[in-house]
């Protein structure tokens, strides 16, 4: 089983124990991460496993070492589908399936299905069965709301709602690394039990952080995309859109953080003169329509920028680096 992120698969490893633990003859459950001894884990393989649970780049890593057996590999299972089919795992996806016996069964698993993903799922599947839960995208027991904010003043409203909701557990999802630990240290220095959460960490830090913010010794975590799949973490009170996520599918998965196993459960996302458009893009792609809202002291102020029509694109030059990566895999 494949999955975008260490996290998520040690998560997943932990719910195949679990799930396991019951039966007459307990499988071996081994997980490959990225940070972590590749030693030790080529050892856990050598000993024997029923199930392997790794991200796509340490089981090529391992792979690489030819000290892996596949022939009798009967499933392969994709989590997070959209995420693993995109084009940015395009290249070590091919690897991956040449690595593996032609004859088995492949299962995708995904909260959502961008149109561009269903263009590559016939690299690996054959007459696919097609099974969905029938629900809307967003989940009716999130209260999703939309501030806006000046870009300057995003952190003092965090603050101001962190006090007025007396929330226990805050996801806050920013743009990028740097970011989140900058914020967090600010944070810190208000009395808040803030740390940051990203992929420049230490696996162990990592791991530590994740495990602390799920037991409530840190209250406010501030992450980027890498938290926004599949983790399981109960009791989150709001997610907040920091900085707006690149597409849509990312708005689904950040905001489906919260209100798990049927508890409910809270959504904003600030947006500004510059992202106002973007945001519209969002809801129209969520099937959502939200109604921006003014915080007293906080109100967004100054004019909407003037568009400036930049030079019209010259036929034939300076290809983007999907369109190449397309050229390359014979997209």
């Amino acid at each position: 089983m494949l999955t975008p992120t260490r996290e998520l698969t040690l998560q997943v490893a932990e719910v195949f124990e679990e799930f396991s633990k019951y039966l007459e003859r307990k499988p071996q459950i081994v997980s490959l991460i990225g940070g972590e001894s590749i030693g030790d884990q080529l050892y856990d393989i050598q000993q024997g496993c029923d199930v392997l649970v790794a991200t796509s780049g340490r089981f090529l890593d391992v792979l690489k070492k030819k000290q892996m057996n596949l022939s009798h590999l009967n499933y392969l299972v994709l989590d997070e589908a959209d995420k693993m089919l995109n084009l940015d795992f395009t290249e070590e996806l091919d690897l991956v399936l040449d690595s593996l016996p032609s004859k088995r069964q492949n299962l995708l698993f995904s909260a959502t299905y961008p149109p561009k993903m269903l263009d590559l799922v016939s690299k690996i599947m054959t007459n696919p069965v097609q099974v969905s839960i029938e629900q809307t995208q967003t989940v009716q027991s999130i209260k999703q709301r939309v501030i806006e904010v000046n870009r300057e003043n995003r952190g003092p409203l965090l603050r101001h709602l962190l006090q007025e909701h007396k929330w226990k557990l805050v996801l806050v999802f920013m743009a990028n690394k740097r970011a989140t630990d900058n914020i967090a240290e600010k944070f810190r220095k208000y009395g808040i039990k803030a740390a940051s959460f990203n992929a420049d960490l230490e696996q162990d830090i990592r791991n530590e952080t994740l495990q602390a913010f799920k037991e409530a010794k840190i209250n406010v975590l501030f992450a980027t995309d890498i938290a926004a799949r599949g983790l399981d973490i109960e009791n989150i009170d709001c997610i907040i859109n920091y900085d707006l996520p690149r597409s849509p599918a990312d708005y689904i998965h950040r905001i489906g953080r919260t209100a798990r196993a049927g508890k409910s459960g809270e959504a904003i996302s600030f947006i500004d003169y510059e992202t106002q458009i973007h945001f519209k893009l969002i809801e129209k792609r969520s099937d959502i329509q939200l109604t921006p809202e003014s915080i007293q002291g906080f109100e967004l102020i100054g004019e909407v920028p003037k568009k400036v029509k930049g030079p019209a694109p010259v036929k034939g030059k300076g290809k983007s680096k999907k369109d190449k990566l397309r050229e390359k895999k014979g997209l």
